[in-house]
């Protein structure tokens, strides 16, 4: 009964979802979970779904494809819109994660030190991801968790980085904005892109980016811009976001073919409607 039920509403809501721009397209929810193995720690996410997808699968016709968004220090996981429409719109459903919290100690470079004395974080963003994981196969069991896509900007791309390197047998692809600690990944079984800004103050340590003949071998994308590291968000203009979006794009068709896609500017405000009644968290404002 319930297969037949949201069939029938698909027919509509497909119709919708491919030949009209309404704002209803793709559905931003806020929710956060409390980590028991962390003292209760809150991990807050905003998932991003296309609302035709998400009920195809939850009508169990279709398996999603998972992309997990980090973001950089001091900015909000909520700041990433124009990248989580892009894999929104061809039908992934993302997670984008607020690894910081007001009470974390500050995170501090500490030269000469393992990943400038980060591990730290990125072992909490690890946790942190594996977390929401967990409790988001509750809502969304209809999804493919082992193969994930990481996307991450600056210490977000470096928690990509770093998760796809301890958990590489979850991971399909990464997608970094200027992470400037972890090295890249060189063994061709992850396919990696890469944006790197042209800063004069934030620069990627020695040994993270490989030379263009190791890029060439592991079939690791790397594109040289000349954007500031802090435009590399919602922050950033327009003209900044919407080239990486279309090599985001181009990065995609590689793997998946041309799909068709929502307009990119389709999200509607955060919400919980139509998630699953059972097992659902505590629903937040965004920050």
């Amino acid at each position: 009964m319930k297969r037949g039920i949201v069939v029938l509403c698909l027919c509509t809501v497909a119709i919708a979802a491919y030949y009209s721009a309404d704002r209803w397209a793709i559905r931003h929810t806020t929710l956060t979970f409390h980590d028991v193995l962390r003292d209760d720690r809150d991990v807050t996410v905003d998932i991003a779904v296309r609302r035709d997808k998400e009920m195809q699968a939850l009508a169990e016709m279709i398996e999603l494809p998972v992309a997990i968004l980090s973001h950089g220090n001091t900015v909000k996981n909520t700041e990433y819109s124009f990248l989580t429409n892009v894999f929104a719109s061809r039908g992934y459903l993302v997670v984008s994660i607020q690894h910081d919290l007001d009470t974390d100690a500050p995170m501090v470079t500490k030269a000469g030190e393992e990943y400038a004395g980060r591990r730290m974080q990125y072992n909490r963003g690890v946790f942190n991801i594996m977390a929401a994981v967990d409790e988001i196969k509750k809502l969304y069991p209809n999804a493919n968790y082992q193969r994930l896509t990481m996307i991450g900007h600056s210490n977000g791309g470096d928690i990509s980085m770093f998760f796809a390197k301890q958990h590489p047998d979850l991971v399909k692809k990464v997608v970094t904005l200027d992470n400037l600690r972890v090295p890249f990944i060189t063994d061709g079984k992850i396919k990696i892109l890469s944006f790197r800004s042209k800063d004069p103050v934030f620069k990627a340590d020695p040994g993270v980016v490989p030379d263009d003949e190791i890029c060439a071998k592991a079939g690791i994308k790397v594109v040289r811009t000349e954007f500031q590291h802090n435009d590399l968000s919602d922050r950033g203009p327009d003209n900044v976001k919407s080239s990486i979006q279309a090599k985001v794009q181009e990065f995609l068709d590689e793997d998946e073919g041309q799909q068709l896609t929502m307009p990119l500017l389709t999200a509607a405000a955060p919400s919980q409607d139509h998630l699953p009644s059972q097992d659902k968290p505590t629903t937040v404002g965004n920050k």
